[in-house]
């Protein structure tokens, strides 16, 4: 699903997130982002309270197995 809103950045460098991506992701006020900056496109992902805890069980359906195997798929090829 991919969404683009607007908003405008302030003198001092802040910027609000809008409510509908605060309610998806259940952003809280304090809570940490990391920005990524890949050259270029910029990607602004919430931090894990607890990193373990958000990556455990995300390997169980194989997904994380399927894109690797993909990925080295696609890069065999080239």
């Amino acid at each position: 699903m991919n969404t683009s809103m607007e908003t405008t950045l302030t003198d001092r460098g802040q910027t609000a997130i809008p409510a509908r991506i605060r309610k998806r992701f259940s952003l809280k006020a304090g809570q940490k982002l990391v920005w990524v900056d890949d050259g270029d496109v910029i990607f602004v992902s919430p931090v894990a309270q607890d990193p373990i805890a958000a990556f455990r069980g995300s390997t169980r359906k194989g997904h994380l197995l399927k894109a690797l195997l993909k990925s080295r798929a696609v890069d065999a090829r080239h």
